[in-house]
């Protein structure tokens, strides 16, 4: 198993990075970033599955699944034993507009 963390949510974390320095402090943003990849080794050992992705389940798209952090959702997909991570949104984020984005890069 492998966990692939893709460059669109390299740049979430990024920007999540950035924008939490900026509000809060920088142990608040380890925290953060120590939940991330906390939830993300559950789902990549196979111990947590989430749930499809609401947006994308209503139009018949189920591989997507979404699981939660308690700021945070974390988008992927799992393709054989690998995990490729499509998103980490903050609860705060507009993320049917994300998704969009997103899926008009493809």
């Amino acid at each position: 198993m492998a966990l692939f963390i893709l460059p669109d949510a390299q740049e979430d974390l990024l920007w999540l990075q950035e924008y939490m320095l900026n509000k809060w402090s920088e142990a608040d943003w380890l925290k953060a970033e120590e939940a991330i990849f906390e939830k993300l080794a559950l789902v990549d050992t196979g111990f947590l599955n989430g749930a499809p992705v609401q947006e994308l389940a209503s139009v018949g798209i189920f591989e997507y699944q979404n699981v939660f952090t308690s700021h945070h959702k974390l988008v992927y997909r799992r393709i054989n034993a690998d995990v490729y991570v499509y998103a980490i949104a903050a609860h705060r984020q507009d993320f049917p507009t994300l998704l969009m984005k997103r899926l008009l890069k493809i």
